[in-house]
């Protein structure tokens, strides 16, 4: 006997469900709550099988970063790995914060310690929840990713970087930790 005959017959509410009851009333719910209408809401509440849905707060946002902020945390990891961390832990917001050079040349901390061949800002960055974008995999020689994108998007070779500075340059600034990249890079012509 599923959920709507139980309730049909005056079964007492607080007995526990069966799994198949549980799973039935799961299933309704879950269709109210996508159809959404008016009618499926009201008829899981005739059958006595629908609670309403509390309200929903949207979560506040915490406030932008400033601006003179994210530009020099992004300057500084070109370079400067005391400096960002020191940044970093006093605002770790900024791990992915994108500074906008000019015209659209946008640049993360990350992709300044890429094209400046910097393993050790990279990693740091890394290790404390940056995104990996292909251009910081092939400074830091990371060439089953490399091999991965190119041969999914061939084209990716050609994807200009921060600064437009191309993939293979990203790759010649790893120096021997990158030598494997720099080597297919340069077989793809």
């Amino acid at each position: 006997m599923g959920v709507s005959e139980s309730i049909k017959q005056g079964s007492d509410m607080h007995q526990p469900l069966s799994r198949r009851d549980f799973v039935d009333f799961g299933t309704r719910a879950c269709v109210a709550g996508v159809v959404g209408g008016a009618w499926s809401a009201t008829a899981l509440a005739a059958e006595g099988t629908a609670q309403p849905a509390p309200a929903r707060e949207k979560p506040k946002r915490p406030p932008a970063l400033e601006s003179e902020l994210v530009r020099e945390f992004v300057a500084a990891a070109h370079s400067d790995l005391p400096k960002t961390k020191l940044m970093l832990e006093k605002q770790p917001r900024l791990i992915n914060a994108t500074w906008d050079w000019s015209e659209g040349d946008f640049e993360t901390a990350l992709g300044g310690a890429s094209h400046m061949g910097r393993p050790d800002i990279a990693n740091y960055l890394l290790a404390h929840g940056a995104r990996l974008d292909i251009f910081a995999a092939a400074m830091l020689g990371q060439l089953e990713i490399v091999k991965a994108a190119v041969t999914s998007y061939p084209d990716i070779v050609r994807v200009p970087g921060p600064h437009g500075i191309p993939l293979i340059k990203h790759a010649e600034a790893g120096g021997s930790g990158s030598n494997q990249v720099l080597i297919f890079l340069k077989s793809l012509g």
